[in-house]
Order: C-alpha cells, then sequence, then structure tokens
C-alpha cells in the first residue's frame, strides 16, 4: 500500500523486520546498460553511419540541433532495444545509454535535450524520395537496398562456395486507411504483403508490397538485382534460389536459367501431379496400413503446364501416406540428379527453408517490422527498412560478439532481453561516464567476452589497411 509520508513512495509487504519502499527518485539510472553493446557492433560495421549516407538533408545547417546521422542512430538503436514506437524518445531523449551510442551528451541551445523527439523523428520517417519545401530530408532507396547487400557481403571473410536465397512473402496487417492496403482472403485481414529474401540468417531485402498482388510480384527484380551485386564481388561462388510454390512461377525459373541461378522451388499440387505418383502412392498406402506408421517414397520425372510454362522442368515428389490419407508434395529444381538426389533435395534441401519463417519472425515480433501505420507507402517502407538495419545491427552483434558462447544461436529478442536489457547507475564526471551494472547480472561473463571481441573489430575496421 502507498505510504503516508510521500505520494511518489511506495510500501510493500516487510521483511526481517524491516520496510520494503519503493519510489522513482534514484536518478541517473537505465534499463539498458547493456545497449553499449550495440554501439560497438555498429562501430564494428560503420551501420548507421553508412545508413545516414543514404538520405540527403537540404536543412540549414546552423539552424539544425539534430543531424541525420543522430536521427538514424536513434531509430536504429531505439528499436532494436525494444522501443518500437516514436512516443517511446520523448523520454528516451533524455536516457544517458541512447546518448552514448548517438555520440551526443549536450545540445547547442539551452532548452533542447542532447536528442530528438517523437516530432523530429517523425519527420525523418516522413522523408520523401525528392527533398521539398516542407521536406527537407529525402532519402535514396537504392542506396538503402544495396546497403543491406554489401553488409552481407562484409560479413564473410572469404567468398563461400555456395550460397542458397531464400525468398518469402508474408502478411503485415495494417488497421487503418493506409496507402496500398488491401484485403488478403488468404489471411483474412487487409494487410500489406512484404516480401523478404535471406541468405541464412542474413537479411538482403525487405520490400513492402500491396496484398492484391501475387506472393512473387516484384521477385525476379529483386533477385536480379542481389545476384548482379553478389557476382560484383564474388564471381565464381554458386547461387541457389528457394522458395515455396507461390514462386513456381515461369518468369523467376526462366531468368535463373538464363543467368546461370539455380532454383528449389515448391510446386502446387492437381491432378495431372498427383496421377503422376499414382503408383508410388499406392506403395506408400499399403505400407502405411501395414505397419500402422507413416510411409514415404521419392520420385522424380520431368514436367511442364499445358500453357504457362516455356520449357519442360525437373520435378521431385515425395509420395506420402500419413494420419490415414496422402499427402503428395511437389518441387520443381534445375539441379540434376548427379548434383542432388530426390530424398535429399527434398528433407534436406527444400525443407530446410522453413528456418526462414524463424527469420522473418524476428523481424516482425521482435524488431517490429509490421509496424507500417503511416498513411504513405513510401514512408511505411522506410520503416521497414529501419527495422530491417535494427536486425542487421542485432546480426552483427551476435555474429562478431557471441561465437561459441550459450547465445551464439539465440534469437534477436533473446540477445536483447539476456544481455540488453541490464540495469545500471550511471555517474557522469569531467572525464568518464560509468555505467555500474548490476552485479548479480547472470550474463555478465557472455557480455564480457562481447563486449571484448566487438570493440577489437572496431579498433580492426578503424585501423588503416
Amino acid at each position: 500500500m502507498t505510504t503516508e509520508c510521500s505520494a511518489d513512495l511506495f510500501g510493500f509487504a516487510p521483511v526481517a523486520g524491516r520496510a520494503v519502499v519503493a519510489s522513482f527518485d534514484g536518478g541517473a539510472i537505465t534499463s539498458d546498460a547493456g545497449g553499449l553493446l550495440l554501439g560497438a557492433a555498429d562501430r564494428a560495421v560503420k551501420l548507421t553511419e553508412r545508413l545516414a549516407a543514404c538520405f540527403d538533408d537540404e536543412r540549414r545547417r546552423y539552424l539544425i540541433e539534430h543531424e541525420v546521422m543522430t536521427l538514424v542512430g536513434q531509430r536504429v538503436f531505439g528499436i532494436a532495444l525494444g522501443y518500437e514506437d516514436l512516443n517511446d524518445h520523448d523520454e528516451l531523449r533524455h536516457d544517458p545509454v541512447m546518448a552514448v551510442l548517438a555520440g551526443k551528451l549536450t545540445a547547442r541551445r539551452a532548452d533542447c535535450a542532447a536528442l530528438a523527439g517523437k516530432s523530429t523523428l517523425n519527420r525523418l520517417e516522413l522523408s520523401r524520395l525528392k527533398p521539398s519545401r516542407y521536406h527537407k530530408i529525402s532519402h535514396n532507396p537504392i542506396a538503402i537496398k544495396r546497403l543491406l547487400v554489401e553488409l552481407f557481403l562484409e560479413a564473410h571473410r572469404r567468398a563461400p562456395r555456395e550460397i542458397i536465397l531464400d525468398l518469402d512473402a508474408t502478411d503485415d496487417p495494417v488497421h487503418g486507411t493506409q496507402e496500398g492496403r488491401f484485403f488478403h482472403g488468404y489471411y483474412d485481414c487487409y494487410c500489406y504483403l512484404p516480401l523478404y529474401i535471406f541468405c541464412g540468417r542474413h537479411l538482403l531485402a525487405a520490400r513492402l508490397r500491396p496484398a492484391n498482388k501475387g506472393a512473387a510480384a516484384g521477385a525476379v527484380a529483386e533477385v536480379a538485382r542481389i545476384v548482379r551485386h553478389i557476382r560484383e564481388r564474388w564471381p565464381k561462388t554458386r547461387i541457389v534460389v528457394r522458395g515455396d510454390s507461390g514462386f513456381a512461377g515461369d518468369a523467376l525459373m526462366a531468368w535463373c536459367e538464363a543467368h546461370g541461378v539455380d532454383f528449389v522451388l515448391g510446386l502446387q499440387q492437381n491432378t495431372r501431379l498427383i496421377a503422376a505418383i499414382a503408383s508410388e502412392l499406392a506403395r506408400a498406402e499399403t505400407k502405411s496400413r501395414r505397419t500402422g506408421k507413416p510411409a514415404r517414397y521419392f520420385t522424380e520425372f520431368t514436367w511442364t503446364t499445358r500453357r504457362r510454362w516455356s520449357r519442360e522442368r525437373r520435378v521431385v515428389a515425395k509420395a506420402e501416406f500419413t494420419g490415414g490419407e496422402a499427402n503428395p508434395r511437389f518441387v520443381v529444381t534445375s539441379l540434376r540428379r548427379y548434383q542432388c538426389g530426390p530424398k535429399y533435395l527434398y528433407e534436406k534441401l527444400y525443407c530446410a527453408r522453413g528456418d526462414m519463417e524463424n527469420r522473418i519472425k524476428e523481424c516482425q515480433l521482435d524488431l517490429f517490422a509490421d509496424r507500417t501505420s503511416t498513411a504513405t507507402m513510401h514512408a511505411n517502407q522506410l520503416r521497414l527498412w529501419f527495422a530491417s538495419m535494427a536486425y542487421v545491427l542485432l546480426c552483427a552483434l551476435r555474429r562478431i560478439g557471441l561465437p561459441h558462447t550459450r547465445l551464439a544461436d539465440a534469437s534477436c529478442g533473446t540477445i536483447r532481453l539476456k544481455l540488453l536489457k541490464i540495469g545500471a547507475l550511471v555517474r557522469i564526471s569531467v572525464r568518464r561516464i560509468k555505467f555500474a551494472m548490476a552485479s548479480s547480472c547472470p550474463m555478465a561473463e557472455v557480455w564480457g567476452d562481447a563486449a571484448v571481441r566487438l570493440l577489437a573489430a572496431a579498433r580492426a575496421r578503424a585501423s588503416p589497411t
């Protein structure tokens, strides 16, 4: 119950004969002290600096309090720390961790905080493709998309022998009258239908699209752009495109065949395909009913549609009988049998694309990529990119700072909870800023190891080659 002495002092059940009270008068204390690792990761890959270079600022410099790089850093660091809304920054602008991450402790004007509030950050998110009288900040979408691929390439010390580009579309529900929203029958809601392209954990593209188009809309252009960029650096790397049946259109497959890119794509079943594996399905049913367990057989054949495909292609089929019914599945691929047998191709190569669902969940649930509530598609696409950059930053923290630790394969949400959300008392003096973190932090050793690795990577990047 609340004590009588102060409305700001809260009393709780006594312990060992001592009163237990709480209040919000601790002074300079932060709950995000672990976020210092984000700053070290950012210096190791130069993410916010390079992202800020994708913006053009035509404001009068002598009137500017908050530079674009400060605004970009605030937004990306804020999302990574779990603050998805711009409203949060009206308080975060006074947070010592955010000030250190942004590299700005004081403002030029006495009546202004060191960092920007929601109104100024909103102007950044509403930036146009070209500056105007009322929108002095503009952004370059081509440069932002290219930066995602550059960060992926730099994450590898040497060119890999083979990479797999995973394509997938997902729903992004909207709850207003945003530009480009449509009702999607499969998801049963008004939404956007963003296209994601990953290579393992690395995010290479996040394209916001209206929901009145198919899953493969714009996929050829995105794949062509990414492949061209990768081959500029890695000309000998073999590239495989992988996706579900929504991407098994002739346009994407024909482009891959014409440009030396392999593909493994799900294929929607139909009566002709099922008829082609009738004998295998019968065998699977016989075996399943005899053993009482699921049974599956694999086969392959060349196949084409009656009108839409331009040529015959290899199809791998899984003839399965489980749960008392047939469960056939089909995959179309450019890989030859000597490169990949039917069973391995389906079970090991194609089914592995399911891990991409976890990456999308990280982006949307942990990094708030589905907070597309502004009025225009351009602004919502920029929000999606800010969330994507926060994901890339956390991936850099995990890749550089956490290998061989218990968090080496942790999700972004777990990394935030275990390593970033650490309470600390902040002591600011003339010579230093000290964050005295909780002595009982269970992740202190992991945090320290990560800090050492990230700082070493940052120093290595800063040193002349």
